[in-house]
C-alpha cells in the first residue's frame, strides 16, 4: 500500500496512478504480474519530479518504457512501476532530439520522412528511445552508438539533471554502463543523421544482397526502411498482435563474443556435434570473435517451434533466437525455455550464452 502522503505529491506532480495494474499488458512477451502501482508521466518534467519523490520516500520503484526488452515474475512487482509517456522528438539541422519515452521506430520514421539517414537500418525495433543507449541498440550493420551525440541523465543518487558524452557510457556489443544499474535514468537522447537522404553505408551483407547493391553502397533511407522493415517481418520481429511469433522481446540471447585462447576448443566441440566440414559463421568481436547465437541454438537440436504446438511458450517459427509467449503462458514458463535452451548450447559446445532483457523478480 502506498502512503497516502506520498501518493498525494505524486499525483500534485502531475502523475496518473493506477493500482494492481497487469504488467502483461505493458510488455511484448506479454508477460507479468500486476504492479501494486502504476505512475504514468504525460512529460519529462513529471518523469523527473516523480522519480525524485520516490527515490526520497525510498519506494521501490520500476522505470517501463516501451517494455521490450523485460522480463517480469508472475509475482509482478511490489512497488511503484514509473511509467514513461513524453513522446517529444525534435528535427535540427543534422541531428534529432528524441524524449526518452518516444517509441523507437516513430523517431526512425520521422527523420526518414523528414529526409534524414542514419537511423534507416533500425528501423522496425520494438521500445522506446530511452532503452536505446542502454542497449546500444542495433540491427543491419548499424548501432545507436556510432550516432549518439549527448545522452540526458537524471542522476538518482543525487537528483541531478545533465547531459553526458557518449564516451562516458562504455558502449559495447548491446550494453553499456547503463544496463543492470538503477542509479543513472535516460531522459533524452540526442543523435546525429544525415540530411542528404542517403542511407548510412550498407555493411550487413542480408540488407545489401535484399536491396540488390554491393556492400558499402548507399540507397535512399525510405528504400532501406522499407526492406528493413520486411526483412524483420519475415523474422516475426515486427510486433503485431495478431502474431504469436512477434509476443517477444526480440532476440532472447546476445551472440556470444568468444576469447581468442577459448576458440579453438569451441570450434572443435561444434564440428565434433555437426561435422568436419562445417562452416561456422564467424565475426569480428573486438576483441575475440563472435558467434551467432541463432545458429548454436538450431545446431544444439533446437529448432523453429521448439518444443512443439502443445507448449505454451516456444521458439518462433520464423526465427530461434526468439522466444516467444504463444498466448496462455506464464513467465515461469518462458524462464524454463530459456534455461532449457541456454544450457543445451553449453553443453553441446561449452558456449553459455547470455540473456539480453532485463530480468525483473526472476533469473534465468
Amino acid at each position: 500500500m502506498l502512503d497516502p502522503l506520498i501518493r498525494g505529491r505524486l499525483e500534485q506532480a502531475g502523475a496518473q496512478l493506477s493500482e494492481r495494474v497487469p504488467l502483461s499488458r505493458l510488455t511484448t512477451l506479454r508477460l507479468g504480474g500486476p504492479a501494486a502501482v502504476l505512475a504514468e508521466c504525460p512529460s519529462t518534467d513529471v518523469l523527473v519530479a516523480v522519480v525524485r519523490l520516490l527515490d526520497d520516500a525510498r519506494v521501490p520503484t520500476l522505470i517501463l518504457g516501451g517494455g521490450s526488452n523485460l522480463l517480469i515474475s508472475d509475482d509482478g512487482f511490489d512497488g511503484v512501476v514509473v511509467g514513461v509517456a513524453d513522446a517529444g522528438v525534435e528535427l535540427g539541422e543534422d541531428t534529432v532530439l528524441a524524449q526518452a519515452g518516444a517509441v523507437w521506430d516513430d523517431v526512425v520514421a520521422k527523420t526518414v520522412a523528414a529526409g534524414f539517414g542514419g537511423l534507416e537500418c533500425l528501423s522496425g525495433i520494438p521500445g522506446s528511445t530511452g532503452a536505446t543507449p542502454v542497449q546500444n541498440v542495433g540491427a543491419y550493420g548499424v548501432e545507436v552508438g556510432s550516432l549518439l551525440r549527448r545522452v540526458q541523465l537524471l542522476d538518482r543518487t543525487t537528483g541531478e539533471v545533465r547531459w553526458v558524452d557518449p564516451s562516458e557510457l562504455g558502449l559495447s556489443y548491446r550494453t553499456s554502463v547503463l544496463k543492470h544499474r538503477s542509479d543513472a535514468l535516460v531522459l533524452a537522447v540526442e543523435m546525429t543523421v544525415r540530411p542528404d537522404g542517403a542511407s548510412a553505408p550498407l555493411t550487413y551483407r542480408e540488407l545489401a544482397v535484399a536491396l540488390g547493391v554491393r556492400e558499402g553502397e548507399q540507397r535512399p533511407t525510405a528504400e532501406v526502411r522499407d526492406t528493413v522493415l520486411a526483412l524483420r517481418r519475415s523474422k516475426g520481429m515486427v510486433l503485431d498482435g495478431n502474431d504469436h511469433d512477434t509476443w517477444s522481446a526480440g532476440s532472447f540471447f546476445t551472440n556470444p563474443v568468444i576469447p581468442d585462447a577459448s576458440l579453438p576448443p569451441v570450434l572443435d566441440a561444434i564440428k565434433a556435434k555437426v561435422g568436419e566440414d562445417t562452416k561456422v559463421p564467424q565475426f569480428p568481436g573486438n576483441p575475440g570473435t563472435k558467434l551467432s547465437a541463432g545458429w548454436l541454438i538450431e545446431r544444439a537440436g533446437f529448432g523453429r517451434g521448439y518444443p512443439g504446438v502443445e507448449s505454451p511458450v516456444r521458439l518462433s517459427t520464423k526465427h530461434t533466437l526468439a522466444l516467444t509467449n504463444r498466448g496462455q503462458a506464464s513467465t515461469s514458463d518462458l524462464v524454463a525455455l530459456a534455461r532449457t535452451i541456454r544450457d543445451g548450447v553449453e553443453a553441446a559446445f561449452g558456449v553459455r550464452l547470455e540473456p539480453e532483457p532485463v530480468t525483473v523478480g526472476c533469473s534465468i
